[in-house]
């Protein structure tokens, strides 16, 4: 795999994540040290007023240091847990599947933009069939010239740039989501990652993650640093992620795909909007 550090300018400044272990660590040694205190507190009451007979409780004001069996098992837990599924530089694997994850829910936003504006854009698969079956008859001619004069077939510029927008967001949206979990799916890329973060004395959860498609690589960029470690995703080396495919490749897997298949672009206007004169049964 083709693996580089190169340089960043700009400092990288983005909020801090605690992992869940160290806030329960936090959390319960904290519960610990505040009973502690109230305890230490009350001996010291004690002390002094038992040898000045200037003050006594009521008899049950040592309950209040008390530690309770679920403060002593919370502690316990933490620690265990702590100790052995806690990641001090953080978890490269789940870090770039949440981001995935996140992309792949703003390229679901851009595939409903995109759906909607294609029924905008069905009079052209109107006119397109009308206007295919009419080539040979010329009473059909005349008749797609009365319908396309009594209706308003025409597609907005706005229609258009809609469309137009959403396919590239679906496409960049896409694209970064599968660069991530090609390379959470990699053990090298991913320790690769937490090494990094090591050597910054960081995590890999406070780093600021890109995918880059002019540089073919994922990206993070560590906090308070100008440093930065990046996966490349085009097989530059021998043993590189190579997740890269032509274009012939991508419309095939799209031609094969259900939403391909459900669409008004596979079934025509006629099946997609009347049900009639399709290749299969509803």
């Amino acid at each position: 795999m083709k693996l580089k550090t190169p340089i960043i300018l700009l400092s990288v400044i983005c909020s801090a994540a605690q992992s869940s272990e160290l806030d329960n660590l936090i959390d319960s040694s904290g519960a610990i040290l505040q009973q502690l205190q109230t305890g230490t507190m009350l001996v010291g009451a004690a002390i002094d007023y038992g040898h000045t007979g200037q003050g006594m409780t009521s008899g049950n004001v040592s309950e209040l240091g008390h530690i309770s069996d679920s403060q002593l098992q919370a502690y316990n837990m933490a620690l265990t847990g702590f100790q052995y599924s806690y990641q001090p530089y953080g978890d490269a694997q789940t870090t770039l599947e949440q981001a995935a994850d996140e992309q792949l829910g703003l390229m679901s936003e851009a595939v409903d933009v995109f759906t909607e504006v294609t029924t905008e854009l069905m009079v052209a698969a109107q006119v397109n069939e009308a206007a295919v079956q009419a080539v040979d008859s010329p009473k059909d001619q005349e008749a797609l010239q009365t319908f396309v004069a009594e209706n308003d077939l025409s597609i907005t510029q706005e229609s258009v740039d809609t469309y137009n927008t959403a396919l590239d967001d679906v496409e960049a949206y896409g694209n970064t989501a599968a660069a991530y979990l090609a390379v959470s799916q990699s053990k090298e890329a991913t320790s690769f990652f937490e090494t990094g973060a090591e050597g910054n004395n960081t995590r890999v959860d406070q780093a600021v993650l890109s995918y880059d498609a002019n540089n073919q690589w994922v990206m993070m960029k560590w906090q308070g640093t100008n440093n930065a470690t990046a996966v490349y995703l085009n097989g530059a080396s021998y043993s590189g992620l190579d997740v890269y495919v032509d274009d012939t490749t991508v419309l095939q897997a799209g031609l094969e795909s259900d939403y391909y298949h459900h669409s008004l672009a596979a079934q025509g206007y006629d099946c997609y909007m009347n049900q009639s004169g399709c290749d299969h049964e509803y």
